[in-house]
């Protein structure tokens, strides 16, 4: 399946964009890879042309034109497009794709779609990650040098004329991802309807951060391994995966929006806010909501209302936990005296945080040690039995309270009854119930009792 990316940049330094075309770079920090005598290493197999420009004078020739137009002169400006058109990688293998032919492919698009911009086309079949994808990188200068015939999906009259920047639109866009699953129908290539939302709605921001997460987490229970420990996390998740899988799992089975809202409560802490029609989701370690829309199609309301009503026709089958006395173990509990830092996200893409969530930890045990030694709680018998004399005391309590306020009920109805069309407050009538505060209080102005 072939998508589509886009990145803009701010960075006057036309050359740099070459250079990460022709020279290998660490993926994570984008830096360049350097051999034991400091130099660049070039990359093993790359296609590189350029449109309306000579590829290897890409960055003079892009200086001279915003000379020429005075334009692309200030820090903030939009310097140049990058587009990134990833294959599947089963084209490859299934259908035959090389890297001479992505580049034939690339080159067309690019004459079709960026018409009077200077731009590099380079193919690059080593993929990202180690997938081994093929992909064709589109770099852009943001200003036109040539006019251009107007096309429809453009929605100014600038948008065709010589010495004016290249401006993104929604319309122009969808043009874009239209015109790529041509050409991979055409081809028959893999691809997917790039035009219908996702159901997993995953940017590249968020690609990145579970990606990141990931090989944090693993040199980390590496560690816990070589301590002779067992990890209790192995996968790393973002926050919005932390609320699809929560979603995916409650939906399956609520009956209707407010039970919906009350399982995400209870099991995993998530508040679900509606507003206009929508959902949004405000993860526990959040002070911001995040819109269903933020993350597919499958975790907005009209699609869970339908799965609500699924939900009615399918009978619940809940498990047994007889049958497997260990799942019994694993009950989720709301109690948190302490910071999991395996599961906190926020201490895993920040070690500072960690160290104070480490320093809190201690904090928080070495409370909870000085209070059972403070109240001599030896023995596990003791704390149950302790535990059993304060349940019995709550009981207590809330039977009297009970009883209590029956009474105050009572004397509302007759104090209603006996000073009907006083406008002075009845709740001075409680300073008459002198076992609410423990000792006798003055008698009531109104009814004098």
């Amino acid at each position: 399946m072939a998508v589509l990316k886009h990145i803009v940049s701010k960075n006057a330094n036309y050359g740099e964009s070459l250079d990460y075309l022709l020279f290998q770079h660490d993926e994570r920090t984008k830096k360049p890879i350097l051999n034991e005598h400091g130099q660049m290493i070039l990359r093993e197999e790359y296609y590189l042309d350029g449109l309306n420009c000579e590829p290897m004078l890409f960055d003079k020739e892009c200086e001279r034109l915003n000379d020429q137009y005075h334009k692309n002169q200030t820090y903030d400006e939009i310097k140049s497009h990058h587009y990134i058109i990833s294959f599947d990688p089963a084209d490859r293998d299934e259908c035959g794709l090389t890297g001479e032919k992505a580049q034939e492919l690339g080159l067309e698009y690019a004459r079709k779609n960026f018409p009077g911009h200077q731009a590099l086309v380079c193919t690059h079949t080593d993929g990202h990650n180690g997938s081994g994808n093929i992909h064709v990188h589109i770099v852009i200068n943001s200003l036109r040098k040539y006019d251009i015939p107007k096309e429809g999906y453009m929605e100014r009259n600038s948008d065709c004329l010589a010495g004016y920047k290249h401006h993104l639109t929604n319309n122009y866009l969808r043009h874009l991802q239209k015109s790529l699953m041509d050409i991979c129908h055409r081809e028959n290539l893999h691809q997917v309807d790039l035009l219908s939302p996702s159901e997993n709605k995953i940017k590249n921001r968020e690609y990145y951060a579970s990606r990141y997460g990931q090989e944090k987490l693993d040199k980390l229970n590496e560690q816990i391994l070589a301590d002779g420990l067992t990890p209790r996390k192995t996968t790393f998740q973002t926050q919005k995966q932390y609320l699809r899988d929560a979603i995916t799992e409650i939906s399956h089975t609520a009956k209707d929006v407010e039970d919906f809202k009350k399982q995400l409560y209870e099991k995993y802490q998530i508040v679900v806010t509606e507003h206009r029609g929508r959902f949004s989701y405000l993860h526990p370690e959040r002070e911001k909501n995040i819109t269903g829309r933020a993350l597919g199609t499958k975790y907005e309301k009209d699609y869970l209302q339908q799965q609500f009503e699924s939900n009615h026709r399918t009978p619940n089958i809940h498990p047994d936990i007889s049958s497997d006395p260990m799942d019994i173990l694993f009950i989720k509990s709301n109690l948190r005296l302490v910071i999991d830092l395996q599961n906190c996200v926020k201490a895993q893409q920040s070690q500072a945080y960690a160290r104070k969530v480490k320093l809190t930890n201690l904090q928080e045990m070495a409370k909870t040690i000085a209070y059972v030694q403070e109240h001599e709680y030896d023995t596990r018998e003791i704390l149950e039995d302790k535990f059993s004399s304060v349940k019995e005391r709550t009981s207590n309590s809330r039977k009297q309270l009970n009883e209590y306020s029956c009474a105050m009920k009572s004397h509302f109805r007759k104090f209603g009854n006996q000073s009907s069309g006083t406008r002075k407050s009845p709740i001075l009538c409680l300073m008459t119930y002198p076992f609410l505060f423990g000792y006798w209080s003055r008698p009531c102005r109104i009814c004098g009792a």
